[in-house]
């Protein structure tokens, strides 16, 4: 049995942030050999990649973070992590991953915005990530990547860091790498994590029944940890009945599935062509040792970044795990002595973003108090059926699906809730979200205006700092349960309070400007969806004006013109107005004075026509810069003394006196000949 990683959680920045993984961990120590012995190989150019591929249930990402944990030491920078798939299969986009490293590697850094396409190598927020990297030596966690599309535009051009993917395919693309592909433990590490799981004596009276219940479950550890589990409640059910049982459930699951659940076992039970390619050697033990002793490859030449991948043209599906497969049978047997509201329970978590949970967001999915959500997680998490997180930014803990159990959680769900209940989970979830984050906002800004009606004391944020911590730590759940609620549809009104809530609260946290970028996005698709030109058109505004906070002046111009047509069809003047001034000042910013000129008049007339008095003497001051610039000095000298006849009328003198300073010095550089 392995003792631990060597390494302790406090001596490099960032470990913690890696799934907290099994506490009995066994076998692997050739695969964790040969990860060592592929890390040390000199590359040339870029950093080193280490593949790990198994398929779902053969514990890549505790292998992965144990294997973090072996090396960190070497990596003084620190341990980045992210998860590039959801449970529920969605691919996770690079740009989204990069924004999330970076944050990560230093969270005072100007994360950048969104750009037009969120994949390639030249999306601003990799181009950031690969560019903050240089000269340091980090260790990148990327776990369940789905393909090389994903990996390939985070590869920085530092030798010192070092990336660790994992995934359940083949993750074709990348080149020179050569994959440590897993399959299931060896029979010793088999007995040795059943013994520890289920009780020395058990295994130890019956040798051949464990080395049957290893043989059922594909010797695969998820699989062997269910049915520990199993055995775990069932004390008096012999290791030997278990194995029978084990395969009587896989027979009926592949029985029940039928010809289309046979042709996916032929193809699941090999896990990809990954998998595929491990069988071809005698096991895991000899495929992971011959990797360790392979000669050093040749160092690659530096060349050009792009010859360093070829990305496949399409992003690969998810692995998926076949009705005769034996982790699908573990998990029914484990799921049949469930409790109604256990059961219930596992079913409702996945539809929490990012089917992440803790006793706050469990217990308004289910409806029943936090106490008992907590004492139902804790006793789904020690089943084996739920994942434990790093705890939330409050201390509370932290749950998550396992993506091999999602799937077949989803169809029970379908199966055995009304559609009724589970739109009213979700709908009690949005509610819980928007009452937390007003209640965080409260505590960060007593003045900003009360908060709302008190939650239960087991769920409240208790200080100001602890509502900090909180809105920071569940940022991205947050977004994320925004964005999975206007993703179907039905729920607007409650998504609508969440992101209102979240833009009021998550700037007085220092929230990067992308976070509110994809917040305004999500109001400005809720708007249009339901035919709201005002808050379509508002919405578009604060894009363009983080667009140009940003200095992305053509992007930002593209907003504001349409803002300006979402505005026209209501007849709305002043946000009109805003949007025409905005357009001219891109103009202005990319050196085109005539446009910028066309369209200051246009908002101007607008300006005036409201009896706007500041805004026209701002609006006509912009104008006689735009004619400046083009060398149109008359109807500068114009512009000028209008603006300040409109700044006397209203009595603006720090006003009169910028523009009286601008007219003066026009009126000087003509007289010198300019």
């Amino acid at each position: 049995m392995d003792s631990g990683p060597d390494t302790p959680a406090s001596a490099v920045p960032g470990l913690e942030r890696l799934p907290a993984g099994p506490t009995v961990f066994a076998g692997r120590r050739a695969e964790l050999a040969a990860l060592r012995a592929a890390a040390t190989r000199p590359v040339s150019g870029r950093c080193p990649v280490l593949v790990l591929a198994g398929r779902p249930g053969s514990g890549r990402t505790a292998l992965a973070a144990r294997f973090a944990r072996t090396v960190a030491a070497d990596y003084p920078d620190g341990v980045l992590f992210a998860r590039l798939s959801a449970p529920d299969g969605g691919r996770v986009q690079p740009a989204r991953a990069a924004r999330l490293l970076l944050e990560q590697l230093d969270p005072q850094a100007a994360v950048p915005l969104p750009g037009a396409v969120e994949d390639g190598r030249d999306e601003p927020g990799c181009v950031a990530l690969r560019e903050a990297l240089a000269g340091l030596r980090v260790l990148l966690v990327l776990d369940d990547v789905r393909d090389a599309g994903q990996v390939w535009p985070l590869l920085a051009d530092e030798p010192g860091c070092l990336v660790l993917a994992t995934t359940a395919g083949p993750l074709t693309g990348i080149e020179d790498i050569d994959p440590v592909i897993l399959g299931g433990l060896d029979r010793q590490a088999s007995g040795e994590l059943l013994a520890d799981l289920v009780g020395g004596t058990r295994i130890s009276c019956d040798p051949v029944g464990g080395a049957d219940l290893a043989e059922a479950c594909a010797a695969r550890p998820a699989a062997l940890r269910l049915m520990a589990g199993w055995l775990r409640g069932n004390p008096e059910i012999a290791v030997t009945d278990a194995a029978r049982q084990l395969n009587l459930v896989v027979g009926e699951e592949s029985a029940a599935a039928g010809g289309k659940g046979g042709k996916a076992g032929k193809t699941g039970r090999t896990g990809g062509a990954a998998a595929e390619a491990g069988k071809k050697r005698e096991g895991p033990q000899q495929s992971a040792e011959d990797k360790a002793a392979e000669p050093v490859a040749t160092p690659e030449p530096a060349g050009d970044p792009s010859t360093w991948v070829r990305p496949e043209p399409e992003p690969a599906e998810p692995v998926p795990v076949p009705d005769n497969d034996p982790l699908i049978g573990a998990f029914t047997l484990v799921y049949r002595t469930l409790s109604r509201a256990q059961a219930r329970m596992l079913r409702t978590l996945t539809l929490a973003p990012a089917q992440t949970a803790d006793p706050r967001t469990a217990s308004a999915l289910v409806g029943c108090p936090a106490a008992e959500a907590a004492a139902t997680l804790a006793a789904l998490a020690e089943r084996e059926l739920l994942g434990e997180e790093a705890p939330a930014g409050d201390g509370a803990p932290r749950y998550r699906v396992p993506g091999r159990l999602y799937p077949r959680l989803v169809r029970l769900r379908e199966r055995e809730d009304r559609p009724a209940e589970t739109e009213l989970a979700r709908a009690r979830l949005l509610e819980r979200l928007v009452r937390l984050t007003e209640s965080a906002r409260a505590l960060l800004d007593p003045a900003g205006g009360p908060g709302p009606e008190p939650l239960p004391a087991a769920l409240r944020l208790r200080s100001a700092a602890q509502a900090r911590d909180w809105l920071l730590g569940e940022r991205e759940l947050l977004l994320g349960a925004v964005a999975d609620a206007i993703g179907q549809g039905d729920l607007d009104g409650s998504a609508g309070r969440l992101v209102t809530a979240l833009l009021r609260s998550l700037p007085l946290t220092g929230a990067a400007p992308a976070d509110l970028y994809r917040l305004h996005e999500l109001v400005r698709t809720v708007a249009e969806r339901n035919g709201r030109p005002r808050r379509a058109s508002a919405a578009l505004l604060n894009l363009g004006d983080l667009q140009v906070a940003a200095g992305r002046w053509e992007q930002a111009a593209a907003h504001y013109r349409a803002a300006l047509e979402h505005a026209r069809t209501v007849a709305d003047e002043p946000l009109c107005a805003r949007a025409l001034e905005g357009a001219a000042s891109c103009h202005r910013a990319l050196g085109d004075a005539v446009r910028a000129a066309d369209w200051y008049g246009r908002a101007l007339g607008l300006r005036q026509s409201l009896g706007d008095h500041a805004a026209e003497a701002r609006l006509l001051a912009r104008v006689a810069e735009a004619h400046t610039a083009q060398r149109r000095f008359e109807e500068a000298d114009r512009e000028y003394r209008a603006a300040l006849a409109v700044l006397r009328r209203i009595g603006d003198e720090r006003g009169r006196e910028a523009v009286g300073a601008a007219l003066a010095d026009l009126r000087e550089r003509v007289d010198a000949g300019w």
